[in-house]
């Protein structure tokens, strides 16, 4: 008899007791890492507070920080580390079952790496995230997916995020957030 369930939903994850770890699940498969350690939530930080300044100017999106809920079905449930998403969903608290996020960052560290960059990287993609960067302090880089991506651009320097409607609106010297 297995000890837990081979395939995860999104309302088991909720209901397991709290234990100081981040719980998540990307089609069944339930991904468990520990809490984040200082640099990357100083990371993180840096990160969010950019974001929310290029939103608030532009006044149609929010910047959102983890832990916050992203569902996009029974077997879904992730906690991106700063993701973006239209203003409308966030006033209306709908960030839960997003229909579609703008951008997400996750900061990768020793014990998130895989996660992120495989399985939740290809959901983001599988989403239409316009978006996601996968933010590698240790190599000082930015690998920037989009949804049509079977390879990151990656950037060393400079990330800049662009949208559509507003064109560039943060360009980020990498240095500055690893230093």
């Amino acid at each position: 008899m297995p000890l837990a369930p081979e395939y995860f939903t999104a309302d088991m994850v909720r209901a397991l007791p709290s234990d100081g770890q981040r719980h998540e699940v990307v089609l069944g498969e339930l991904l468990v890492t520990p809490a984040p350690g200082w640099q990357h939530q100083r990371i993180v930080g840096r990160l969010f507070r950019l974001l929310a300044g290029a939103c608030d100017n532009l006044g149609t999106l929010e910047a959102m920080i983890a832990p916050a809920d992203v569902s996009w079905g029974d077997d879904t449930l992730v906690q991106p580390d700063v993701f973006v998403v239209p203003k409308e969903l966030a006033i209306a608290g709908e960030t839960a079952r997003a229909p579609a996020l703008v951008l997400v960052a996750e900061v990768l560290s020793p014990s998130t790496a895989r996660q992120d960059r495989f399985p939740k990287r290809a959901l983001y993609q599988r989403q239409g995230v316009t978006t996601i960067w996968l933010v590698d302090p240790e190599q000082r880089l930015v690998e920037v997916w989009t949804p049509e991506a079977s390879r990151p651009r990656v950037e060393r320097e400079h990330v800049v995020w662009r949208t559509a409607e507003a064109g560039d609106l943060v360009s980020i010297d990498l240095r500055r957030l690893f230093d």
